[in-house]
């Protein structure tokens, strides 16, 4: 990692990584003013916790690393998977279907242009 740009990662979050990566999709290469405006108004419930990292990622590089905010943009955003939550439903005739609650790890990266 160059010193112009900066992370923040937000781990075991309780959405499957599917689910998530819709959203990161959307904002990958922004402007982070333009990631914001298109995380507020996208109707997904990852917009929020997306937002909450890359405001994070935004606090790091401007706290941290003396950056400019208005010339950062999201250089690198991914989603990992987390540890699978093994939960059992039970059905008819003494069996259980398996439900899998999924959680996602989001690592944003910002830097400046």
């Amino acid at each position: 990692m160059a010193a112009t740009e900066t992370r923040a990662r937000a781990k075991y979050i309780r959405i499957a990584p599917r689910k998530v990566r819709l959203v990161v999709d959307l904002i990958r290469g922004k402007r982070i003013q333009e990631a914001f405006a298109i995380l507020k108004m996208t109707p997904r419930g990852a917009s929020p916790v997306v937002d909450k990292v890359l405001r994070s990622a935004v606090a790091n590089a401007q706290n941290n690393h003396n950056m400019d905010v208005n010339r950062l943009y999201v250089k690198e955003i991914w989603v990992d998977p987390g540890p699978t939550l093994k939960r059992y439903h039970p059905r008819a005739q003494g069996r259980a279907y398996s439900i899998m609650k999924r959680t996602s790890h989001i690592t944003v990266v910002v830097a400046e242009k």
